[in-house]
């Protein structure tokens, strides 16, 4: 072969390389923004639940003074929503907050009177369809993160995800131990 044949492979395989590493350089910062974006739809979802909240609150109130605690609950971790700072601490108050929700509405389920409430029932489903909409944007959101941290761990990745400054594994969203206790109904 010709030195200029031997060139052109060398040059050839120079920019095949360029191109496989701006390949895996993008793949790692995609991967990244679209964590970061689904937990960016996680947060919309969960500020969503968040506003509807003292609307539900005040309807069961005025039917369950004696259930003080629940509405303390509710409360105090609307609040923490709002204070908390990183997303390792949204995510641990979400899944409290589902936890409260839900003896919420079993308080609800205690009074008749209250479950045929026009606005009550307009706000319980906003609050279902709320819930279900942050199970899926959180369903998404755990698929963004083990794509991601899959990446990351694999030979390759790791480089690439180190060269684009997204080292850290993202942070699935969990179900919170008290979540998966199984609510007691009681119709007395």
């Amino acid at each position: 072969m010709k030195s200029g044949a031997w060139i052109v492979i060398i040059i050839g395989l120079f920019l095949l390389g360029i191109l496989w590493w701006i390949s895996g350089y993008n793949k790692a910062v995609s991967l990244h923004e679209n964590t970061q974006a689904t937990w960016a739809q996680v947060e919309n979802q969960l500020q969503r639940r968040n506003d509807l909240i003292p609307n539900l609150v005040n309807a069961v109130k005025g039917f369950a003074k004696q259930e003080r605690d629940v509405f303390t609950e509710v409360t105090q971790l609307r609040s923490q929503w709002g204070q908390a700072a990183t997303r390792d601490e949204k995510i641990d108050n979400a899944a409290a907050m589902s936890g409260a929700l839900g003896r919420l509405l079993l308080v609800a389920e205690r009074y008749p009177q209250l479950k045929s409430d026009q606005n009550f029932l307009a706000l319980q489903s906003q609050l279902e369809g709320t819930e279900n909409r942050i199970a899926v944007e959180r369903r998404r959101y755990n698929e963004a993160v083990r794509s991601f941290n899959t990446f990351q761990r694999k030979y390759f990745g790791k480089m690439f995800a180190k060269a684009a400054g997204v080292t850290e594994p993202a942070k699935y969203f969990e179900v919170a131990e008290k979540a998966k206790e199984v609510p007691v109904v009681s119709f007395e």
